[in-house]
């Protein structure tokens, strides 16, 4: 399962991040497909980036002028929450392997969750009504619309578009203000906590995760658990990142659905399925 999902992860962020000429040219890949979205957080800005950010087509559409219902992103995030839920977060988005293969480096004592994690975990749903639709509409920058998510807090942007770019792209670091420096100090800090505590940006501040997790109780994809069979020898539990019960397991709006329950279970209690 963990080969599998390492696997899943690599191929689709090479997939969707694999424009190599934009990564040598410095420049943004503009063509047709960038009109769709992959399900992941994906950054518009990134060189390699072939498709949209479902988050930053959102925030675009929000931002035209006038106040318009964005039925295109809204049906897309439907689409696949309802098909997938959380699973995205935990097999296809790229930022999401970035946070898995940091927690992997062997330092630090590890943890599951910081503390006040049960007050700290409404800050991604904080974030999207605050940045993702409220600052989209008219809060930020007196009562003109910006994308504030992807231009104050996301790190994703940070790491896969503003450093590629500017590293390939001399005009552009002539350019390099305060906000660069303040999203590089964002991105560090969440990169440095992501060593030490299972995916800190998907578990507090990610809007995508926090519309994902809407959909986990009736998605199609689900982890089944056949209760009958189980010992309550809570090895799922030992083995969830992020400390979820074995009744929370695939419901809980928290769970990513990776899968390591699935294969910790001695008894073969839990496994994928399709909801009936």
């Amino acid at each position: 399962m963990k080969k599998l999902r390492l696997a899943v992860q690599l191929i689709f962020t090479i997939l969707t991040n694999g424009y190599m000429y934009g990564f040598l040219q410095g420049k943004i890949y503009r063509g047709n497909l960038k009109y769709a979205c992959v399900p992941g957080l994906n950054c518009y800005s990134c060189p390699g980036a072939i498709a949209s950010c479902p988050i930053g087509a959102l925030q675009a559409l929000l931002n035209r002028d006038g106040y318009h219902i964005p039925f295109g992103a809204l049906g897309f995030l439907f689409l696949f929450g309802s098909l997938l839920g959380r699973l995205v977060c935990g097999w296809l988005c790229p930022f999401g392997l970035v946070q898995d293969l940091l927690h992997k480096i062997p330092v630090f004592r590890k943890r599951k969750r910081l503390p006040f994690h049960h007050v700290l975990k409404y800050g991604k749903y904080v974030v999207l009504a605050g940045l993702v639709c409220i600052g989209s509409l008219f809060l930020f920058g007196g009562f003109v619309k910006v994308p504030a998510f992807c231009k104050f807090l996301c790190p994703s942007g940070t790491l896969f578009g503003a450093l590629p770019l500017l590293t390939a792209n001399e005009s552009l670091r002539s350019q390099a203000g305060s906000l660069f420096f303040w999203k590089i100090g964002i991105l560090l800090f969440i990169l440095i906590l992501s060593v030490k505590v299972y995916r800190p940006f998907c578990q507090y501040l990610c809007p995508l995760g926090a519309i994902y997790g809407w959909f986990n109780r009736f998605s199609l994809v689900q982890i089944e658990w056949a209760g009958e069979r189980c010992v309550s020898c809570k090895a799922c539990e030992k083995a969830c990142p992020v400390s979820l019960s074995v009744r929370e397991i695939s419901r809980s709006p928290e769970c990513i659905r990776c899968g390591r329950c699935v294969q910790a279970c001695p008894e073969k209690c839990l496994h994928f399925s399709k909801k009936r």
